[in-house]
């Protein structure tokens, strides 16, 4: 399996065509997987918000006062939020609009403009289809497309990259059915294979290298229609929440 980076030193901007940006250095290969970060995709959707022109509510004002965090940052947190899960050390654990449990919604003020933010893509799923059809269109390769982003992980120190948006890759493999090396059958074991490439990806993305955009080669996956929602456990089965 390979790992190759794809620096992208053109400043992103809403409306750029980012299949047209992988392609013009790289060239694909089928089964392919393209793990793109996602802060471009934000930046090409136009998810980049000018703290200056956010209100903050009074519900905002005190839990900034309380955490000591920017009330501008507040208030879009609990704009992309469904529910507060935890508010600790000046961190907010939230359930976001599309189901991720993250701290502060995914809202980024790294690398952009001081005084902007970034929020998360609205449909992350339906961001990776659109570039896979794109880039399906422009080099003629059956790809797949990770959308991934930085987590933290409750009981581990660091943070680790994850997917957030899938098109043409199965998130999960199970191995449930299937037996061990010593004839054992295996019965709950599912590796999130989605998070394990962003995390290989990550290695050679970095964050201040400009290299946006990961090709993992070689690496033998399942390509089917799934959505990033197969990854995402139940509240219900959430023993943490």
């Amino acid at each position: 399996m390979e790992i190759i980076p794809l620096p992208i030193h053109k400043e992103i901007e809403f409306g750029d065509n980012l299949s047209e940006l992988i392609t013009a250095s790289f060239e694909l290969q089928d089964n392919d997987i393209i793990v793109i970060a996602q802060k471009i995709i934000s930046k090409q959707e136009g998810r980049i918000i000018n703290l200056s022109s956010i209100t903050p509510s009074l519900l905002a004002r005190g839990i900034s006062s309380q955490y000591q965090k920017n009330p501008q940052i507040v208030e879009l947190i609990l704009s992309e939020s469904k529910k507060i899960v935890r508010m600790s050390n000046g961190i907010l654990i939230v359930e976001t609009k599309n189901g991720f449990v993250c701290a502060n919604a995914g809202i980024d003020e790294s690398n952009v403009k001081n005084g902007f933010a970034t929020l998360l893509p609205m449909d992350s799923d339906k961001s990776a289809e659109k570039i896979r059809d794109e880039l399906l269109k422009v080099s003629r390769c059956n790809v797949s497309v990770i959308i991934s982003d930085t987590f933290g992980r409750p009981f581990r120190m660091g943070q680790t990259n994850c997917a957030i948006g899938i098109s043409g890759l199965k998130p999960i493999l199970d191995y449930a059915g299937t037996r061990d090396s010593f004839g054992n059958v295996l019965r709950v074991t599912a590796i999130a294979i989605a998070d394990e490439i962003c995390a290989a990806a990550e290695l050679v993305m970095g964050k201040a290298l400009n290299c946006p955009v990961a090709i993992i080669r070689n690496y033998e996956h399942q390509q089917n229609l799934s959505s990033i929602r197969e990854i995402i456990r139940l509240e219900d089965e959430d023993l943490f929440r």
